[in-house]
């Protein structure tokens, strides 16, 4: 590709020259998430993996594609780039391991307004991270210039991950009891939902956000709100090895009130102790700053809660021993409950 090169096409806006220079410059970063059932390497048209079913009845692939969203517009505010792409896994495989599986590859997607090599690189270093703390493979991607389209100092990133579980080990919500366990696993801050409301909260673009706040134990706001989400690959999947886990629920964009109910069975409820909650300074701070409802809060952000998990009663201190074995600071906010449906915080 040495001798491929357009002027015409350099002066509507795309070099592709520049395109060269950033895969050369992610190689590195690549590399760091091969595993073993990859089969390709960079460059080519396609993303090879060969996954190992061994032992397996009947594997069944899991998908799950998502974005990063407004988030991106601090990671272009506070020109901070290395980061954004772990928020893109995330956001993908914790999805993905809900059902029990394993992720076993990632691919992603980059579209520019200028494609600055160095930038690029930046990008697909923290996507390389994510896939690192997942076990996942980074096996292709596509970065696109498109001027006119973005600004030239922004761009949109997303992914798409792929998972593997045997079909008799899915979890089934159907088994739910009432009387099981809620476990709360802690969040990394805001993750990478609600960012408009943040945004408009904290007047991102407009206001100060570099400077240190007491109530944030003195990082700046945006420093806070640019904490990469967490990825719960290894534990979740000790867990899920470990006890019997009757559900799981990716804490994202409509909060408890969305994203719990979707793990429970008709007749169900979670009833959530308001009490045990840790709830991280940043949710207080934003409820104050933006004069927001309990109940909005609850439904838009995860409030300090990334994951929860439903697991028998019994089991329970066995699942908080394997968390925090995995250095979850996990902890029980609540039990199921039959006769109401969704959730109910008291």
């Amino acid at each position: 590709m040495k001798d491929s090169k357009s002027e015409s096409y350099a002066a509507a806006g795309v070099d592709i020259t520049a395109g060269y220079r950033a895969v050369e410059l992610m190689k590195a970063h690549i590399g760091r998430t091969v595993t073993e059932g990859v089969c390709s390497d960079v460059g080519g048209f396609g993303g090879l993996f060969e996954p190992n079913i061994g032992g397996m009845e009947k594997p069944v692939l899991v998908s799950g594609t998502d974005g990063v969203g407004t988030k991106l517009k601090l990671a272009f505010c506070l020109d901070k780039h290395d980061t954004v792409g772990i928020d893109c896994v995330a956001m993908c495989v914790n999805d993905v391991i809900c059902c029990g599986a394993k992720p076993l590859f990632f691919l992603d997607y980059i579209a520019c307004g200028k494609n600055v090599p160095e930038r690029i690189a930046a990008i697909v270093s923290g996507v390389a991270e994510g896939c690192v703390q997942s076990g996942a493979a980074l096996i292709g991607g596509e970065t696109a210039e498109m001027p006119g389209f973005y600004p030239e100092n922004e761009y949109d990133l997303a992914g798409f991950a792929v998972g593997i579980v045997d079909k008799n080990k899915i979890l089934r919500p159907e088994t739910m009891e009432a009387g099981d366990v809620i476990i709360a696993l802690r969040s990394s801050g805001v993750h990478s939902n609600g960012f408009s409301l943040v945004r408009k909260v904290f007047g991102v673009g407009e206001k100060d956000i570099t400077s240190p706040v007491a109530e944030l134990g003195g990082k700046s706001v945006g420093e806070t709100l640019l904490t990469p989400t967490k990825i719960y690959v290894k534990p979740i999947t000790a867990l899920v090895d470990g006890v019997t886990v009757r559900a799981i629920s990716h804490i994202t964009g409509g909060g408890f009130y969305e994203n719990i109910p979707r793990s429970l069975p008709a007749g169900y409820g979670a009833k959530i102790e308001k009490s045990a909650l840790q709830i991280l300074p940043i949710f207080d701070l934003l409820a104050k700053t933006g004069n927001i409802p309990e109940r909005d809060m609850f439904n838009t952000f995860n409030m300090g809660v990334g994951m929860s998990v439903v697991v028998k009663k019994d089991e329970a201190d066995k699942a908080l021993a394997i968390l925090r074995a995995h250095g979850e600071d996990a902890y029980i906010m609540g039990e199921i409950v039959k006769g109401q449906e969704g959730v109910i915080l008291c």
